[in-house]
């Protein structure tokens, strides 16, 4: 284990470094690549504001610096549970430079389990609006830090224009310090010597998973590929305009290419806050947007509020559905209602936190029967292995369905401190068990069937 880290053995390190798809940089260096390559371009919009990639570099090393004056030390974990704003990123790029691990936590993830995640990580860190539609994370914060003597810094997000109900830093009687996020602030200081095999930062499993068997580490070797891979197979350029619909730490948004793959082109990103229909519709619209991704349940609510909305952008070329969640895959009917509807091509994605990435050609509407009835969806990387096995552990014959196993670049070895985990969801060669059913598809691909019933122990 490497902080908590299952490690892929040397020879698919030496493999994967051959190929080029690992590197060797962390995302928070390539940042300052990105800051020096692409300095006066927008990287980020949110409403009324607008972020230079230099203004966003400036800010990531001031709020690192910050951080550190305030006790996070490298390898230390902070929980993450932030909108759809530039701070998310701003945040979470910061802890990296810092050389902590931010633990990545949707704001629909149930209070109720937020102390379970913060003691399986034992986080020192929480980051998180003062309020959000109606949850008090400021009590809840309050209740772990009692709980949990490690949770020790609490950070706010306030909302602009308000005065912080800390008024600068306070301590709680549990020895708790708060602060407004946008009070950690510090001259830049020298950079941190880090390792691009460590975990760059934790995601939830599954769309929320259990958080005492469901957290992986995802390395910077291993993402930078998947987010660089992905913007590649979609012609992510700098020209492009990202809209980050869905939550900003999620798999899809994150790095499908999403937000990370954007910036790694010297794209935009829009940061949709609310992300109702309506407004993430007009953000399309304003902001010239090219590409976005959405889930199933965000494609039927944007196919409902278009008519009301008027004529679809005639910027936007590709939107992405899929979801972790979502088996069996979107409905083609839904993919080529909402091409048609926005005048655009749609791919389909199958992915999950662990690592596989699987994404359909992208099919422009009203190309008929150019486009296979059933679309499989295809690995990312040349270097992705796949398997499809019966409740034996056996490969299946061709045409039948069976439990969908990965391994590859970009594909998570193991969880984070969950070797009980690890043995019931990896196979004894390093293959991860997605639970989920495929069969081949006549263009070669995969299509996604539906959830095993049970994993194989074989």
């Amino acid at each position: 284990m490497l902080d908590g880290c299952t490690p892929w053995p040397e020879e698919f390190v030496d493999r994967y470094w051959a190929a080029g798809h690992w590197r060797g940089y962390t995302l928070d260096n390539l940042l300052r690549g990105w800051a020096l390559e692409y300095g006066p371009r927008t990287a980020l919009v949110h409403g009324d504001t607008r972020l230079t990639y230099a203004n966003l570099n400036r800010r990531v090393d001031r709020l690192s610096a910050g951080i550190r004056l305030r006790g996070i030390r490298p390898g230390m974990r902070v929980v993450v549970q932030l909108p759809n704003v530039p701070e998310f990123v701003v945040t979470v790029f910061a802890l990296m430079r810092a050389g902590a691990v931010p633990v990545l936590c949707p704001l629909s993830h149930p209070a109720a389990e937020l102390p379970e995640l913060v003691r399986v990580t034992q986080a020192v860190g929480y980051v998180a609006p003062a309020t959000h539609q109606g949850v008090d994370h400021m009590a809840v914060a309050a209740d772990i830090a009692a709980r949990w003597p490690f949770l020790r810094r609490v950070f706010t997000l306030e909302e602009p224009g308000s005065a912080s109900p800390y008024g600068g830093l306070t301590t709680d009687p549990a020895g708790c310090q708060y602060a407004p996020l946008g009070s950690v602030d510090a001259p830049p200081e020298p950079a941190l010597i880090q390792r691009a095999d460590r975990p760059a930062f934790l995601l939830l499993a599954d769309g929320g998973g259990t958080a005492g068997t469901g957290l992986v580490p995802r390395t910077h070797d291993d993402y930078a590929y998947q987010a660089r891979a992905a913007a590649e197979r979609v012609s992510l350029g700098g020209d492009d305009v990202y809209l980050a619909a869905l939550p900003a730490g999620s798999g899809l948004a994150l790095g499908c290419p999403g937000i990370i793959g954007t910036l790694s082109v010297g794209g935009t990103v829009v940061l949709a806050d609310p992300a109702d229909p309506g407004a993430c519709l007009r953000a399309l619209r304003r902001e010239r947007v090219t590409l976005t991704s959405v889930g199933p349940a965000t494609a039927e609510r944007w196919l409902e509020a278009l008519p009301a909305a008027g004529a679809g952008p005639g910027g936007l070329r590709l939107v992405q559905i899929g979801s972790e969640a979502s088996v069996p895959p979107v409905p083609r009917t839904t993919a080529d209602r909402l091409g048609a509807a926005l005048g655009c091509d749609v791919q389909q994605a199958f992915w999950m936190a662990e690592g596989p990435l699987l994404l359909t050609r992208a099919a422009a509407p009203g190309c008929g029967d150019t486009v296979p009835a059933e679309p499989g969806h295809h690995p990312l990387s040349p270097d992705d292995e796949i398997r499809l096995v019966g409740a034996d552990g056996r490969d299946v014959p061709e045409g039948e369905a069976g439990e969908l196993l990965a391994r590859g670049p970009y594909t998570a070895r193991g969880y984070y401190r969950s070797s009980g985990h690890d043995a019931r969801s990896f196979t004894a060669d390093g293959y991860f068990r997605t639970g989920r059913l495929a069969r081949r598809a006549p263009d070669g691909g995969l299509v996604v069937t539906g959830r095993c019933g049970e994993l194989p122990t074989g």
